[in-house]
Order: structure tokens, then C-alpha cells, then sequence
């Protein structure tokens, strides 16, 4: 029986980002939580704070993926527009959401809900809340979209709220195989058969650099441990018998 597979994409919002003027902390985070608790992540969008690209985006990707997270533009800001754009993208009305000035009353006062503060409680029809117990204006998920804060505190505590509602499918597994100092051009067309041989797992190189000079690894990744240990074993088998030929000569 295959394994069930969920996936994600995540859709980053805003001009910050696009400039350079903001690194984004949040992509390897989420990618990182994801593929722990059995989400793939097949894609990342980074859109500017502009309507359509965001309700294009958002469209786009809903109807490819199980569930699609959003950063960013959820803040007291003219231009966080997420939760307008997410509104627009499924059609339904926004408003003040009473449960979300319920949550923002625990941190301000009646007097200190200005306007401003105000936008982040307008939630789209039909969303549910993510908590946020940092600064307790709330995220939200609309079906399978995932709309978060882009500070990277906030969105962690967000995620970390919301993942208990999560599907999840399995695990993705991997092994790590250290060549010993064989370059990437001794061994390609080893791993590239290897890689034919073995069409259910994923084999990667990636050099890098270190203090004595290049490493390179072979990673090797699927959901079943029997292909995994047969994959292995190949990639394992073709790294010591090159090894010895460079040895002999």
C-alpha cells in the first residue's frame, strides 16, 4: 500500500523580502517542521504586497496542495492585506472577528484598540483562529490555507498551534553517506545508475566546503525503510570499490 502523501507549499507576502531589506528566517523553519511531522513541501512563493499577485498566488497554490502557509501582512499596517486578499481569494466577507478582539483584549485595553490595532482582528468568513500567545493577535486557516505572522517568534508559536489540526502522512526517511573525499566527478555516473536502478528514492550530491577542503555527501530520501536499505547499500557498495580503485592506483 502506498504511503499517504501530504503536501505544502509556502507563500511568502511582502515587499521586505523581495528587496533584501528583510532576510527571511521562516522558509527553513517550516520546511524543516513540516518534513518532521510528515508534510512535503513542494513549493515557496515569495510575493510582493500587491492584490492580485497575492489572490493569484493563494489560488494557485490551494488547489495543488493540502495546505498552503502564508507570512507575512497580517500586521496594523495599510499595507498588510493578507487577510483581505485571502478573503477575496475565497470569496467570502471580512470583519472584526469578536473572538479575535477577545484574544487581543488579554494584552490592550479598550482605549489602546485603536484603529490600527483593530486590522488584526478583522478575520475572513468561516476561518478558524491560531492563537498567538506572544502578542495575541491571532493567525488564521481558511480550508487548507495556513495565514500566519512573518516574525519569526510569532510564526513559530502560530505553527506550533495549528499543527494538532494538521493531516499528516509519513515520514520522510534518510540516510547520509559521506564519500571520504571522492569527488563529485569519480562517482556521478555511479549515482546517476544507481539513482535509475532505484526509481522510489530520492539521491542527491552536495558538496560543501570545510576546513580541509570539499566534502561531498550522498542523501538519500523516501517513506520506505525496505528501499532506503537496498538504495543504501547500493550508494554504500559504489563509494568503497572507488575508493579502493583510487587507493590501488
Amino acid at each position: 500500500m502506498a504511503a499517504v502523501s501530504i503536501t505544502a507549499a509556502i507563500l511568502v507576502i511582502g515587499d521586505e523580502i523581495l528587496s533584501g531589506r528583510t532576510k527571511d528566517k521562516n522558509i527553513g523553519y517550516i520546511a524543516e517542521y513540516l518534513t518532521n511531522i510528515g508534510i512535503e513541501l513542494r513549493e515557496v512563493r515569495v510575493v510582493p504586497d500587491v492584490e492580485a499577485e497575492i489572490v493569484g498566488a493563494i489560488n494557485a497554490l490551494r488547489t495543488r496542495f493540502t495546505y498552503v502557509f502564508t507570512t507575512g501582512g497580517i500586521g496594523p499596517t495599510h499595507d498588510d492585506i493578507t487577510a483581505d486578499c485571502v478573503a477575496k481569494a475565497f470569496g467570502v466577507s471580512i470583519d472584526h472577528d469578536p473572538r479575535a478582539i477577545a484574544m487581543m483584549l488579554e494584552r490592550y485595553t479598550k482605549e489602546d484598540l485603536n484603529e490600527a490595532r483593530l486590522r488584526m482582528a478583522r478575520i475572513p468568513a468561516g476561518a478558524e483562529l491560531i492563537e498567538n500567545p506572544i502578542s495575541k493577535a491571532p493567525g488564521f486557516m481558511l480550508d487548507n490555507v495556513i495565514v500566519m505572522a512573518g516574525v519569526p517568534n510569532i510564526m513559530q508559536a502560530m505553527l506550533d498551534n495549528v499543527s494538532a489540526r494538521l493531516a499528516t502522512g509519513a515520514k520522510m526517511l534518510v540516510a547520509t553517506i559521506d564519500t571520504g573525499g571522492l569527488p563529485e566527478g569519480i562517482y556521478a555516473a555511479g549515482l546517476g545508475a544507481v539513482a535509475a536502478a532505484h526509481p522510489g528514492v530520492s539521491i542527491g550530491s552536495y558538496p560543501s566546503f570545510h576546513a580541509g577542503g570539499f566534502r561531498n555527501q550522498i542523501v538519500l530520501r523516501t517513506k520506505d525503510a525496505a528501499l532506503l536499505e537496498a538504495a543504501t547499500l547500493a550508494v554504500e557498495t559504489l563509494v568503497a570499490t572507488l575508493k579502493a580503485d583510487k587507493a590501488a592506483i
